[in-house]
């Protein structure tokens, strides 16, 4: 079998659509389509069922993406020993991360890094979302509760916290807020709710008994600019809070802490541009500790581990 058209499966399966795996692979879907079909011709037996909501395999096609899925991690583990003799780091690697990590942190560190090795293709992926290692969407993901299944490498991160903020103009247009009290009837900068991707964002509930009104935004990014824009108060990052003058720190006696997990698929994690990728992550996130956890010193995260 033709290895390119197993490629070009191994896309469709994992994306559960042709123009989705087209777009992964940089090809043009007229080209996956008729790939898909000469491959199911090779191997005489329909592979995946094309409908208009996205493609469902078959019982050949899970079959054959098993089979083809040991191959893949055959040639991934002989890449990572091959690439060990290289002194260079070359290769794209996409980092899968939260939004607020990956825009207000990682798009900076790692832009640092991509300058510094030519030949090496960083894909930040800051979205407010999870990511699948099994399905190859990411190379490296890093989350906010540590995985509990699967064969992955894991490491922690770091622990971060979080407060309530407030913009000097808001302040000065609604007067300061001093006590719990003072956040009744407040328009609280939140997350939507039904699109949470992980329970370690349950925060604004605990102010529910304060106030009800919500002003809800889908990103880290919009509770930033509404919170710098005067409106409302919200639950944000410490470390990014900082990067803005204008935001103020209250009611310090209310604080959340969570944390960052790094995890990565133990075929593609001894290749020398992951495993540097992710040195290079951990090594510039313990180097900012001061700013994940402005209030105290940070204690070194445990060594990596595989969970199983």
């Amino acid at each position: 079998m033709d290895w390119e058209r197993i490629r070009i499966f191994l896309a469709v399966a994992r994306t559960g659509q042709i123009l989705g795996a087209a777009r992964q692979l940089g090809l043009n879907h007229a080209t996956v389509s008729r790939q898909l079909t000469a491959l199911e011709g090779e191997v005489k037996a329909k592979l995946v069922e094309r409908r208009t909501n996205g493609c469902q395999l078959t019982p050949a096609g899970e079959q054959l993406m098993a089979a083809a899925e040991r191959a893949e991690s055959e040639f991934l583990r002989v890449e990572a020993e091959l690439s060990g003799a290289s002194a260079g780091i070359a290769g794209t690697v996409r980092v899968g991360a939260p939004d607020g990590l990956g825009n207000y942190f990682l798009a900076a560190e790692l832009g640092r890094l991509a300058t510094e090795h030519a030949e090496l293709i960083i894909q930040l992926v800051p979205l407010p979302r999870t990511f699948s290692l099994s399905r190859r969407e990411a190379d490296i993901v890093i989350t906010l509760d540590r995985p509990a299944s699967g064969r992955l490498v894991v490491r922690k991160l770091t622990d971060y916290s979080l407060g309530i903020y407030a913009s000097d103009d808001y302040l000065a247009r609604l007067g300061p807020i001093r006590s719990e009290a003072d956040l009744s009837g407040r328009l609280v900068v939140t997350h939507v709710e039904d699109l949470a991707y992980s329970r370690a964002l349950d925060y604004a509930a605990k102010l529910a008994h304060v106030s009800s009104r919500r002003y809800e935004c889908g990103s880290v990014v919009g509770q930033v600019e509404a919170v710098r824009a005067g409106v409302g108060v919200g639950i944000l990052h410490d470390y990014t809070a900082a990067l803005y003058p204008e935001l103020r720190r209250l009611l310090p006696e209310i604080a959340f802490r969570r944390s960052y997990w790094l995890t990565s698929h133990p075929d593609t994690h001894a290749t020398r541009r992951v495993a540097a990728v992710a040195d290079y992550i951990a090594a510039r996130v313990r180097a900012a500790r001061h700013a994940f956890l402005p209030d105290e010193n940070m204690v070194a995260p445990p060594e990596t581990t595989t969970a199983s």
